[in-house]
């Protein structure tokens, strides 16, 4: 199996910094407290007395939703809508030891972090520009089709694993209490991308071996090594 962007994604973002991290052997049964408290803790500190909007990986990602021609305040990438909900209420609702995991990871970094389980994802993953005809399965069990043009996560049967790119994944992939192997991506394009999805990755790498005893194999995507290969 493998995970890569298209070469129109990378031309049309070069600014783009990815990175991948595939884990085998997960389960429900951990506890991932202690991980998620210094994530937020570090969201807390930096959202201070402002507002998500002002950082400026959410800021990178309003201006790139922009140019996709997506209102920005319609429709908001995942870690700026984790983000105005923490902001609001102060917690995220529990799901998943592994999703509470990511999702304090990205409101500590304020970097999309979507999470596939892979026993849903056939053949392959891809970032690209929708035909149209992809199958979309939201969380409320209603089936979608993208917009001719919208940037999604496609697999090889056909069906869309997010929309509108970092906006909303689809529950058919989401990850669930008999999920075993998973494969977590993260995406920004702000001017410290990279060494900030690096900085992610690695601290998300090292939450999960202390909790699942399971070290995940980790890539760093660029246009010049565009793809992530890993057995499944």
């Amino acid at each position: 199996m493998h995970f890569h962007h298209t070469d129109d994604i990378w031309r049309d973002f070069p600014e783009l910094s990815a990175g991948t991290l595939f884990i085998d052997g997960i389960g429900g049964g951990v506890s991932v407290e202690d991980h998620v408290r210094q994530f937020q803790a570090i969201a807390n500190d930096r959202l201070g007395a402002g507002s998500e909007s002002d950082l400026p990986e959410i800021q990178a990602w309003r201006r790139t939703f922009a140019r996709m021609g997506l209102k920005p305040t319609q429709y908001r990438s995942a870690s700026e809508a984790l983000l105005r909900r923490f902001r609001k209420e102060g917690n995220l609702p529990s799901i998943h030891p592994l999703i509470d995991l990511c999702n304090a990871a990205s409101l500590a970094f304020a970097i999309p972090v979507a999470v596939f389980d892979l026993a849903q994802v056939g053949g392959f993953l891809h970032v690209r520009r929708a035909l149209g005809n992809e199958s979309y399965l939201t969380f409320s069990g209603e089936l979608e089709n993208p917009e001719p043009g919208e940037v999604i996560f496609a697999d090889a049967e056909g069906r869309a694993h997010a929309r509108r790119w970092t906006n909303r994944q689809s529950g058919l992939s989401a990850i669930r209490s008999e999920t075993g192997r998973a494969l977590i991506v993260a995406e920004a394009l702000h001017e410290t991308a990279r060494a900030d999805i690096e900085g992610l990755l690695t601290a998300l790498s090292q939450a999960i071996e202390h909790s699942w005893g399971a070290r995940p194999s980790m890539a760093m995507l660029d246009r010049s090594s565009p793809r992530f290969d890993f057995s499944v």
